[in-house]
């Protein structure tokens, strides 16, 4: 199955923290931190919806400016996620700045910040160039068992960890994923072409079976064709629906029994998982006083929390000269070979 969504480290492991998701044939992108962000073009940026902040420790909340200054006099929304306290952080960022002339342009970029404290709540606030970023509050939105977004596709599912401060560690599920035999496209005489999409979106839906679903296409000498199928057919003769893709992110958190529950309820038989390690687990007192994890450690987690594969990263600049032996310690307690990304 080639995976729906592919991510990546945005900068080298030992470069700030954070990951790069994007939804393929969907030019839709998230973000995991939001640190230097440099290594992303503009056209990457410009996929961003949703950009979800472990906490705002610097290194991995300075590049809102950049997202922000991209997006900017265009009318975009973007969803932004943190730990208590965060919706106060962002404002602040963005107060440090004059927008005296926003207010003329002709678009309106939306920021949509919510913060998760634990619970069963997420609060909202709604930020709009076209009112300089004032803060108007939102009514709070449910997040049973910490679900941030809950789409016809995927959710994203987070827990609040310990790292001397609230830190947040994130999940992106893919619910089910539709796999289209194009052969069999052919072999009823369709063509490929937006219908497609429109048919695992009505898939994922559970539309009932015997619903009229429209075929339109384009045919070799460029008319247009239409029939109409019962749902049901179509999905049996076409298609193939096999368990999505689960990718989770953990960072900067302490060695601690309730991170460690936390983590593995969370990463869970992930078919990724990026998680730190700082440090080797030589220097475990170093990495208990800093509030991170060794790579011994995250090892274990990813163990324990049976993901196929992991990639560790955050790895701190004393081991520039042994970087192999971070991920040779990492290997080893998880018990199997270690990847960095889905491309």
């Amino acid at each position: 199955m080639r995976p729906l969504i592919h991510s990546r480290l945005i900068n080298s492991p030992f470069g700030d923290p954070g990951v790069y998701l994007e939804f393929m044939f969907e030019r839709r992108g998230m973000l995991l931190d939001l640190g230097d962000l440099q290594p992303l073009s503009d056209r990457r940026l410009l996929r961003v919806s949703h950009v979800f902040v472990s906490h705002s420790h610097m290194d991995h909340f300075a590049g809102l400016d950049r997202i922000i200054r991209i997006l900017l006099g265009r009318d975009r929304t973007l969803h932004l996620f943190g730990p208590h306290g965060f919706i106060e952080r962002v404002w602040h960022r963005l107060a440090s700045y004059t927008w005296n002339l926003v207010r003329n342009f002709p678009s309106d970029l939306v920021l949509i910040v919510g913060e998760y404290s634990g619970g069963e709540q997420l609060t909202l606030a709604r930020l709009r160039s076209s009112n300089a970023f004032d803060i108007e509050a939102l009514a709070p939105v449910p997040a049973r068992r910490g679900v941030l977004v809950d789409g016809p596709d995927y959710r994203v599912r987070t827990v609040v960890l310990d790292h001397g401060i609230a830190c947040l560690g994130f999940s992106i599920e893919q619910k089910q994923h539709v796999n289209i035999w194009k052969n069999r496209v052919e072999e009823m005489g369709f063509r490929v072409g937006p219908w497609l999409r429109e048919l695992k979106q009505a898939i994922l839906r559970n539309d009932p079976p015997d619903a009229a679903f429209r075929v339109r296409w384009h045919d070799i000498d460029g008319g247009d064709r239409e029939e109409v199928h019962p749902l049901g057919e179509l999905r049996d003769r076409l298609t193939s629906i096999v368990p999505g893709q689960k990718i989770s992110y953990v960072t900067d958190v302490r060695w601690s029994q309730s991170n460690r529950a936390a983590i593995v309820d969370l990463a869970r038989g992930s078919d990724l998982l990026y998680i730190e390690a700082a440090f080797l687990d030589a220097d475990a007192a170093i990495a208990a006083k800093k509030n991170h994890l060794t790579a011994a450690q995250a090892g274990q987690l990813a163990r324990a929390a049976g993901v196929k594969r992991m990639s560790p990263f955050h790895f701190s600049p004393r081991y520039a000269d042994c970087e192999a032996d971070l991920w040779r310690e990492a290997e080893a307690h998880f018990g199997s070979k270690i990847g960095a990304s889905t491309e």
